[in-house]
């Protein structure tokens, strides 16, 4: 009973997607209000039933539902209660429920946020989010029903989860991913109301800034949560591999961060209006590229949901008529947004504007990367592996460059910057980040280029950034009083830079001084990684809830022969898939982590062990954090809480003449 009751929930959430795509959006188009209201309400129960299919799948799973398919597929009743609720959203089915569900999330978010915003331009953004929510539930629907039965033999126990899934971090890493993806939608619906109207102003660019600032909160957590996994699930010691699907998330994490950067430009100074609006449509369109990749078959990863041609093709058209139609408008639309800003050569405009050409292009870098193989590999015109020589040797240039434009344009002025006054500025923070940046060299005892310029260009923008803050925080009434005086998104953009910062340190110099032995170790061997010794004492066996596992115990010692600490790391076997995993053991912490990981076994008393030296590996994670602090940080600041200056009546007046707003010429800001 509760799967049909399941499946019926999506029909009916399906068809309160059809009434939110059309209704509003013609009583948008006609003027007539009594239609535009219906946008809120219609969202609401859009989310309630989708909510209500969750909640059916989620129990189907706790209760061991087996009849269900998707449930016998993904789940087994040795499993703890809580791998069976992730189990809900780790297998394609599910986990399509759970990106509906928060795209139904964010579009209820927007209508109950937005009651300070013209009707008009609330009913077209819900509309275009229900169309596309119209899209997945289709999908579903007619593609991925996670609630068809088996019948007529139910199993006993079902298959299992993937036990690469059954890990607290692939608990809250794809919600947090999803989260992401489906937020860019948002930015996506506002873009598509602004061409629609024409009301692409700065209030349009306030409007959608919250919006994307959060989604690119909640994506940089979904990445590094995914980082976090890979580096001590899989046992290989790394933290980006540059595998295709972790390339799909990085596509409109890079995007999505230029369109941050133009919103505020936007806002600002009312320029870069057209390339604001094509950076919306083109995150949201790599949002949709990565769930096609994930789902279609024509990649193999780890990370990887489906391998069904017909699904593939489903979300290739929908990814296609997505494109097609945002573009025809735009190409129908943008031409008539004209600024009426001006900017001097050298100016904060100018040094935003580099910044989004060095993102897109690494943007249009990664994209490459990750498709031409599959281009290639589909067209038969042979094989070809591009991979991290590759990603590392071109990326890497434009990631230093993005700092050092960074740590410049901090100090620099809207509309027109003097450049003697900027040099002027910029040479204690160059001389401070220059001997910084040596005594880390010597400090490590081998200096690498690339070790140099990545740490030069963090250490440039940490500087950089407090320099900023120490300057803006004078004030007769002293220093704090000057900290209170700053807004909140300004400390955002402070904690967002230094995240982004420490990132770029921790990766550096976790790729360029971190040691990786692979050894052959019997109990009582010692070995050395870095300045401390592994000490294999023993090898022992455990059994979990639905797993066997044979574990070493390993010493970690200092240079001095001290114990720093004890670890276990574990090859486990699952009982029904009876696939093998690797559990490592870290000694973390926020300079350096010793990482073991216990391998096959070469002889009778011997195994393969892993022994890593990972140098500020967890600035990677900390600095991730940042970001996302920074940027709900940002999102908090008291400018978005205010009502939009531009009346009612005005909105209504720009959707009736199909244009701006009266006394007001295409472009102007408000």
């Amino acid at each position: 009973m509760y799967p049909e009751l399941g499946q019926m929930t999506l029909i009916l959430a399906l068809l309160l997607a059809v009434l939110l795509s059309v209704v509003p959006l013609y009583g948008s188009v006609t003027g007539r209000e009594q239609l535009q209201a219906f946008a809120r309400p219609l969202t609401a129960g859009l989310f309630v039933f989708v909510a209500l299919a969750f909640a059916l799948l989620t129990h189907a799973f706790l209760t061991d539902d087996f009849s269900v398919a998707y449930v016998a597929n993904n789940s087994n009743s040795l499993l703890p209660w809580y791998y069976k609720f992730s189990a809900v959203w780790g297998g394609h089915e599910g986990s399509l429920v759970l990106w509906i569900l928060m795209l139904a999330g964010w579009a209820l978010a927007v209508a109950i946020f937005s009651r300070r915003l013209p009707s008009v331009m609330v009913a077209q953004v819900l509309s275009v989010m229900g169309m596309v929510t119209v899209g997945f539930l289709l999908f579903t629907v007619l593609t991925s029903n996670p609630f068809d039965r088996i019948l007529p033999n139910v199993p006993q126990d079902g298959a299992d989860l993937n036990p690469l899934l059954q890990d607290f971090g692939l608990i809250i890493h794809p919600p947090m991913l999803y989260m992401g993806y489906v937020g860019f939608s948002v930015a996506f619906a506002f873009a598509i109301a602004a061409l629609i109207n024409g009301r692409l102003d700065a209030a349009w660019a306030r409007w959608s800034r919250p919006w994307t600032t959060a989604a690119w909160a909640f994506l940089s957590l979904g990445i590094a949560l995914g980082s976090w996994w890979a580096y001590y699930e899989l046992g290989w010691g790394g933290w980006w591999f540059w595998d295709p699907v972790e390339n799909a998330s990085l596509l409109p994490w890079l995007s999505g961060t230029a369109l941050m950067h133009s919103l505020a430009v936007t806002e600002k100074r009312g320029v870069f209006k057209s390339w604001t609006v094509l950076l919306a449509i083109v995150t949201f369109a790599l949002s949709l590229l990565g769930t096609f990749l994930v789902r279609s078959g024509v990649l193999t990863s780890v990370h990887s949901f489906a391998s069904d041609p017909e699904r593939g093709t489903f979300l290739l058209a929908l990814l296609a008529i997505t494109i097609v139609s945002s573009l025809t408008l735009y190409a129908f639309r943008a031409p008539v947004v004209h600024a009426r800003a001006s900017y001097a050569g050298l100016s904060r405009e100018v040094f935003l504007l580099m910044n989004n050409v060095l993102l897109v292009a690494s943007t249009l870098l990664v994209l490459l990367g990750t498709l031409y193989p599959l281009v290639l590999d589909y067209l038969d015109m042979g094989r070809l592996s591009i991979g991290e020589p590759f990603f590392n040797l071109t990326f890497s240039p434009l990631a230093v460059a993005a700092g050092l434009l960074l740590g410049a344009g901090i100090f620099s002025r809207w509309k027109k910057t003097d450049g003697g006054w900027l040099g002027r500025k910029l040479l204690w923070p160059l001389a401070v980040s220059t001997l910084f940046t040596a005594l880390v060299m010597v400090g490590y005892g081998e200096f690498k280029p690339w070790a140099f310029a990545g740490t030069f260009s963090a250490s440039w923008v940490v500087i950089a950034t407090f320099w900023d803050l120490w300057e803006k925080s004078s004030s007769r009434k002293g220093r704090l009083h000057g900290l209170k005086r700053q807004t909140r998104s300004y400390y955002g953009m402070v904690l967002g830079h230094l995240g982004m910062a420490i990132v770029m340190a921790g990766a550096t110099i976790a790729s360029n001084y971190g040691i990786e032995r692979d050894v052959r170790m019997s109990p009582g061997d010692t070995a050395q990684v870095g300045d401390y010794q592994a000490r294999f004492t023993e090898i022992g066996n455990r059994r979990g809830p639905n797993f066997t596992a044979e574990y070493g115990r390993f010493e970690v010692l200092d240079s001095d022969g001290q114990l720093v600490s004890v670890q276990y790391p574990e090859k486990r076997q699952y009982l029904v898939q009876r696939s093998v995993m690797t559990e490592a053991g870290i000694d973390a912490g926020l300079f350096r982590d010793i990482f073991i990981a216990v391998g096959e076994r070469v002889s009778d008393d011997a195994w393969a062990i892993r022994l890593q030296y990972k140098p500020l590996v967890r600035w990677l994670w900390l600095g991730s954090i940042f970001m996302a602090v920074g940027g709900f940080l940002a999102i908090s600041d008291r400018r978005y809480r205010l009502r939009d200056k531009v009346p009612e009546s005005a909105g209504k007046a720009a959707a009736e003449g199909g244009g701006q707003a009266p006394g007001k010429p295409a472009g102007a800001t408000s």
